[in-house]
């Protein structure tokens, strides 16, 4: 939960042995299903185990890791779609005001496909802490931005996922957010999108925001990062540098060198 207190805190994110288990339900047999004997056994799954950090305002962070390795579930967890099984994960803003979160973890994340791009607009950003004022304000930036005004009326379940993906990330990043977390969804758009997405994301880091977002892409990661942290197996394996994580990373059975 974001801190209360009125003094500032230094850092933006907080993470201090963080762990979080998700409990796998496997089908019950046709027979059990059928007679209604017993309940479908569980598996538990260690996705994140012991893991803290700090990263100071105005820090932008990538988090690298292979597939499973806990990665979406930390900026989950940040974000508070999940909760912590033990430990804590706190997001504080520069001053003493509630701090301003725009996730983009998933795409379409937010949305509802049976409403317009412009229903959207204020559904998603009402979510992200717009007031209606101000939705009313950045339409036309969040439009003009995504290049969707010609299909703004209709309703974004025919849309490609290119198009909402540009639509949710134009709605974030005009929030004017204290925290930016990514994760990986900036992969599915088109080169000349992502190269915006990108110029903005520096304009955001010039402005002083706070950015963690998760990349399989080691080359997005050395432009944009300023740190790198490296999660295996639920594990922080390695906190520092961007030349010195991803060269240990790109030397490991993990990410052969290409």
């Amino acid at each position: 939960m974001p801190g209360s207190s009125s003094q500032p805190n230094p850092d933006a994110v907080v993470v201090e042995h963080l762990s979080k288990t998700f409990h796998i339900r496997h089908m019950k047999s046709l027979k059990r299903a059928m007679f209604g004997r017993g309940t479908a056994p569980t598996t538990p799954l260690l996705a994140l185990d012991d893991v803290s950090f700090r990263i100071p305002h105005g820090q932008t962070v990538a988090v690298v890791g292979r597939n499973g390795s806990g990665k979406s579930t930390l900026l989950g967890i940040i974000a508070r779609v999940y909760k912590p099984s033990k430990g804590s994960a706190a997001v504080f803003g520069p001053d003493s005001r509630r701090p301003r979160i725009a996730p983009l973890l998933a795409l379409g994340a937010g949305f509802h496909r049976d409403l317009t791009g412009l229903e959207n607009i204020e559904f998603y950003g009402a979510i992200l802490g717009l007031t209606p004022r101000e939705i009313n304000e950045k339409r036309p930036q969040i439009l003009a931005f995504a290049e969707l005004e010609e299909k703004a009326d209709t309703v974004i379940r025919g849309w490609n996922d290119g198009a909402r993906l540009r639509l949710g990330f134009a709605i974030a990043v005009h929030t004017d957010p204290d925290l930016l977390l990514v994760d990986e969804v900036l992969a599915v758009g088109d080169e000349s999108f992502q190269n915006k997405c990108y110029r903005l994301i520096d304009e955001l880091q010039a402005a002083g925001k706070t950015i963690l977002f998760v990349t399989h892409d080691l080359t997005v990661a050395e432009r944009t990062a300023g740190r790198v942290l490296w999660i295996n197996a639920g594990k922080l394996v390695m906190d520092g540098s961007p030349a010195e994580v991803l060269t240990a990373y790109r030397q490991s059975s993990e990410e052969p060198a290409p």
